[in-house]
């Protein structure tokens, strides 16, 4: 087209600005004009408004569809495994009754579980109400669930405080690591009274992780190596240190043979909130200040301008006047710190009470699926770390009472993230409206 071609009518002014606005506020306007009004000149109720956008694909509704997604798909996984349930399916077309019946005892027999073990016991709530149970049944889900959460957030915000600095943080495993080695070590070598050991144990932790996490920061900024080989690298070492240091005199526990460290100091441990008898902690208290904290310092902070600057334009940032090598190792050691606490919770907290080569699990792991999950945004990670926290503490009870592996839980875990991560899929499965599923499918490269 040449210059002098006059302008699209699909594209005047007023249509570009509107499309802008749009893409930057990602509303899905409604049917008729902007103004929410009908074809036929009416205007839509609120309600009708809701309900005309519910089935949009904004991100609420293709998370909650992703999580639907998996749960149908683990229920069809949990008929198969199943060899009783899968006889009924040998004479499906003679007495189709038998096959359904046993298929849907199963799997809401499962799921019940699964709710049971995460969130409340219908069957305590009425012992507790009648008289013939305590408090403690009913919120013993719960407590669960928030002790396996803790860990998490620490982790998720570790993984999505660096994606939005644009970088690949695999190395949170690492860090909390070396997060739950420094913190164990406070917590039984250092003589301190009661509340002063606690931090000083928490900030070893975090100081822990922030030293595993500067190395591939420094090293990127310095070198340019790619921060996701050596955090990668990073996490075998810290592995290995952990099983060598847990056996060195001093550190070992002398009543055991076995690879076990001394007991922390119950005066470095964090207080539990409902009794000895429930496991939740005062961690769960610090990992929400620390989500705000994070959400603080990437929306309201210079340096988390900065930060979200370097991770979207790295040249235009550093044209900017932005330091991005030096930004990038902030973003490495804050990261590395919140890992670090991560890990330091794991030991200090009610899970365990000494090291072992054991004792992080796989939080780091886990927290890059928390990140993803909550779509590398502080609030959305702390709702995904209690997905899944859920998950697991539900996991554990379906496992005793309905005889389901608990490594079906991990599969669930997977296909939520593979859905959330293609939401186009999502979108084409349950018929979304498009006009957000191009902006969700951008929205996940934000900070990569």
């Amino acid at each position: 087209m040449s210059e002098s071609s006059p302008p699209s009518p699909d594209k005047t002014p007023a249509v570009e600005s509107e499309l802008a606005r749009t893409e930057r506020t990602g509303a899905v306007e409604p049917a008729g004009d902007a103004k929410g009004k009908r074809p036929d000149g009416g205007r839509e109720s609120l309600g009708q408004l809701f309900l005309h956008n519910l089935w949009a694909a904004n991100t609420f509704t293709v998370t909650v569809l992703a999580v639907v997604l998996a749960l149908l798909i683990g229920a069809v996984l949990i008929i198969v495994s199943d060899p009783d349930v899968l006889a009924t399916y040998s004479y499906i077309f003679a007495r189709p009754s038998d096959a359904f019946t046993e298929s849907w005892i199963l799997v809401s027999e499962a799921y019940s579980s699964l709710f049971k073990g995460a969130v409340f016991d219908p069957g305590a709530i009425s012992a507790w109400i009648s008289g013939d149970g305590g408090w403690k049944p009913v919120f013993a889900p719960i407590s669960e669930t928030l002790t396996y959460t803790t860990p998490l957030v620490f982790t998720g915000l570790s993984v999505a405080l660096a994606f939005r600095g644009g970088l690949f943080n695999i190395g949170a495993q690492g860090q909390a690591i070396m997060g739950v080695v420094i913190a164990g070590l406070a917590g039984f070598l250092l003589p301190l009274p009661p509340v002063v050991h606690l931090i000083v144990a928490l900030l070893a932790g975090a100081l822990g992780g922030a030293v595993w996490g500067f190395i591939p920061g420094f090293l990127k900024a310095r070198t340019g190596a790619h921060e996701v080989i050596n955090t990668i690298m990073l996490n075998y070492v810290a592995m290995y240190f952990l099983g060598w240091i847990i056996v060195q005199r001093g550190v070992q526990n002398p009543d055991r043979t076995d690879a076990i460290s001394r007991p922390v100091d119950p005066s470095a441990q964090l207080p539990r909130l409902l009794g000895d008898d429930l496991r939740v902690h005062a961690g769960i208290i610090v990992a929400v200040a620390v989500t705000a904290g994070v959400a603080w310092l990437l929306n309201r902070s210079t340096f988390g301008f900065e930060l979200r600057a370097v991770g979207a334009n790295p040249d235009a940032a550093r044209t900017a006047g932005i330091s991005v090598t030096g930004t990038y190792v902030m973003i490495m050691v804050i990261a590395g710190a919140l890992a670090g606490l991560g890990g330091a919770n794991m030991v200090v907290g009610s899970t365990a009470n000494a090291l072992t080569v054991l004792v992080v699990a796989q939080i780091g792991f886990d927290g890059i699926l928390v990140a993803l999950l909550g779509r590398v945004k502080p609030w959305g990670v702390l709702l995904a770390a209690l997905l899944f926290g859920a998950l697991r503490a539900g996991g554990n009870t379906m496992q005793s009472f309905a005889g389901i592996s608990l490594e079906l839980v991990t599969v669930l875990q997977a296909l939520i993230v593979i859905f959330i991560a293609a939401p186009a899929l999502v979108k084409a499965i349950f018929q979304l409206r498009a006009a957000r599923a191009a902006r969700l499918q951008t929205s996940m490269a934000k900070g990569w």
